[in-house]
């Protein structure tokens, strides 16, 4: 190693930035299993072996290309990378993952309709479809260059206010509390005959940020705000923070992490000294009320997929399922014009607007679509760039691999060697990405540790490089260096290495 180097990886390694191991399991949980009940010892011993951090950067790992494991997708890279079901399916299993496929893609109309399968729509919403925020099953994007905003919105919450309030939090029975008019989210669409609630409007400050060898990359700070509000003002302590769609890729393998993984890895107080301090998300089950692990969401505020669509449905769509039986979808009590528009409920068919089997179908959708297969794995630069993200840091947060429970409720997602390169748990990530809205166990500038599979693949499918939950970076770089908080230093070791080995750490993101 060459000496102008070897101090930039000393600095990570001396301040405990490459821990292969967790030192101390702090993030556990009564209500949670400790150690892995799906295991017998012989499987645990594998599991421990073949998860350990790798110390050996001069060949890929073994299975490592195959990212979600059996269930990898290795169809040829193009736009529909992000769209292949799960490669472990049985046959049956194929066709309700085209059943749900469609209904994903589905174009919900307004009641009252002669597609009466199909209306229900709004009356307020911010898609017609799932695939309209989820381009290609990717990623969204802010309105660069026009008005579009279909795939990003702005999430509405306030504080508690109340001691019953701060109780209902403590105990996860809410998550925060909606506007009084506009309810959890800004509606920018509605029906025909109805005023939408608003538009999100961004703008862009350009911060200069040198790094080392003199290069200067520039960021952009946005400020968010809501414009032509047709309801009067928000609240005076609603937050507005803004969200892009996530890529679908993988979730059934998420869901399929047991517990006792994802909390040996969390030391929510930094017992260890190490910095890292990440903390568990608790939140109830939409249907039982049980409390569970949360990992979906950008705060990780749903613990299921099904949870995950339930809400975007309800939300997104302004469509009631089983789950959430608001056939007025976000409309509040003080939207007296919204409430008076008919619904899409069918008695024939059921009693909400997408009954059985709409939400399993597009939860079975969810749950399988395929990570691609690892591109470049044995490429010399990708490998330098994998040492690079192990030296620097990185992998405190995004943890590179976890093997799935052997009971999981699918078997295609059982057992299996997976490369999410994410933690799951909610850490500090610096005033510059805080969003000041507390959602659940996070606050306002606590965020879950987003898996990093298949990001190399964004241009790809959806034609950007916009990352972060705003989409305010315009490419890895950029995202790398709005990191703070928890990952300051590693953000800070990035910016501190020569730029050939930047390039090289921004390749082996490309290959993932």
């Amino acid at each position: 190693m060459r000496a102008s180097r070897s101090l930039i990886f000393l600095l990570p390694v001396i301040s405990g930035a490459l821990v292969l191991t967790p030192l101390i399991a702090t993030g556990g949980d009564a209500r949670f299993p400790t150690t892995r009940t799906d295991l017998n010892p012989k499987d645990r011993k594998r599991v421990e072996a073949v998860t350990k951090f790798t110390t050996d950067f001069t060949k890929p790992e073994q299975f490592e290309p195959m990212a979600g494991g059996a269930a990898t997708s290795r169809a040829i890279v193009n736009g529909d990378a992000f769209s292949h079901f799960s490669a472990n399916l049985s046959f049956e299993e194929e066709q309700t993952f085209k059943l749900g496929n469609a209904l994903f893609k589905k174009l919900w109309v307004p009641p009252p309709s002669s597609t009466q399968a199909s209306d229900g729509l709004g009356p307020l919403f911010n898609a017609r479809a799932c695939q309209s925020c989820h381009l290609k099953d990717g990623r969204g994007h802010p309105p660069e260059g026009s008005a579009d905003a279909t795939s990003m919105f702005l999430r509405l919450a306030r504080p508690a206010r109340t001691e019953d309030e701060r109780k209902a939090v403590a105990d996860h029975r809410k998550l925060n509390f909606p506007d009084a008019v506009y309810g959890e989210q800004l509606q920018d669409l509605a029906v025909q005959g109805l005023k939408i609630e608003g538009k999100m409007q961004v703008s862009y400050q350009e911060i200069p940020v040198t790094l080392a060898g003199g290069e200067i990359a520039h960021l952009r700070e946005p400020t968010y705000s809501a414009t032509n509000l047709g309801y009067g003002p928000l609240e005076s302590d609603v937050t507005r923070s803004p969200r892009v769609a996530p890529p679908m890729i993988g979730l059934g393998l998420i869901q399929a992490i047991h517990e006792a993984d994802i909390l040996a890895k969390a030391d929510p107080a930094d017992q260890d000294g190490d910095g890292i301090s990440g903390k568990p998300a608790l939140t109830r089950d939409h249907r039982t009320g049980d409390l569970k692990l949360g990992r979906f969401g950008f705060k990780a505020q749903n613990a299921t997929i099904r949870d995950q669509s339930s809400s975007a449905f309800m939300g997104d769509l302004g469509i009631s399922t089983p789950d959430h039986p608001s056939d007025y979808g976000d409309c509040t009590k003080a939207e007296v014009e919204c409430l008076a528009h008919p619904t899409g409920v069918q008695p024939r068919l059921g009693a909400f607007e997408a009954p059985d089997p709409v939400l399993p179908l597009v939860t079975f959708y969810s749950e399988n679509l395929a990570v691609p297969a690892r591109r470049d794995v044995g490429d010399k630069t990708v490998l330098k760039g994998k040492e690079l993200f192990y030296r620097s840091g990185c992998t405190a947060c995004h943890t590179p691999k976890f093997v799935t429970r052997r009971d999981a409720g699918n078997k295609a997602h059982a057992f299996q060697l997976i490369w999410p390169y994410s933690d799951f748990l909610l850490h500090d990530m610096g005033e510059g990405l805080a969003d000041g809205q507390q959602v659940g166990v996070a606050d306002g500038r606590e965020w879950r540790t987003q898996p990093l599979w298949g990001i190399g693949l964004t241009e790809t499918v959806n034609g950007h490089t916009f990352f972060l939950h705003d989409g305010r970076a315009r490419n890895l770089t950029e995202a790398i260096l709005w990191h703070g908080g928890e990952a300051q230093m590693a953000r800070d070791a990035f910016a501190a290495l020569p730029k050939d080995d930047r390039a090289a750490l921004i390749t082996f993101l490309e290959s993932l």
